[in-house]
């Protein structure tokens, strides 16, 4: 009885950590072919996984890059619906800093400002999704915040559900 009380419990936890907030944040899932344009280059091709778990407060991203392990995304919704901070962690475990998630419908935005030799720099990147398995992106710096340069732009394309293990969670 112990026994069947603990698996059913355990099983169960998954659903009491579900965050209604984070439900936008599992678009990553899976397997992405990546595709990124710069002016004046050739096109960059990359394999993406990521392994993602909704913990109730955290989300988190595993992210794997051409079979190399890149970061732990970690996401946290703030006050605001669709706004989440952002930190990637390191595979040595240290953190990249501190960001932000903006997502209005398909829409989604990585906005940021830094002070670079005493001017404030002003810098994006923009994901849209079209459907569930497709993201045109594109990043952009600005010295203003209003007139914006295009750095790079592309697309990714889910291939499948599952990153580096099976998908925990299907939309």
């Amino acid at each position: 009885m112990n026994r069947f009380f603990l698996i059913t419990t355990l099983a169960a936890l998954p659903l009491f950590a579900a965050n209604p907030a984070m439900e936008p944040l599992w678009g990553y899932q899976g397997t992405w072919e990546f595709t990124k344009d710069t002016p004046g280059g050739a096109p960059v091709v990359n394999k993406i996984q990521n392994d993602c778990v909704d913990t109730g407060q955290f989300f988190v991203c595993q992210q794997t890059v051409d079979g190399k392990l890149i970061a732990l995304l970690t996401f946290t919704p703030t006050q605001t619906k669709g706004h989440y901070y952002t930190v990637p962690v390191l595979p040595n475990g240290h953190a990249a800093g501190h960001g932000e998630l903006e997502i209005e419908g398909d829409r989604w935005t990585y906005p940021r400002k830094e002070e670079v030799n005493g001017k404030t720099v002003y810098s994006r990147i923009v994901n849209v999704f079209s459907g569930k398995d497709h993201v045109r992106f594109e990043q952009s710096e600005s010295a203003d915040g209003v007139n914006w340069k295009l750095l790079a732009s592309g697309h990714e394309v889910r291939k499948s559900l599952n990153g580096t293990l099976p998908a925990p969670h299907h939309n």
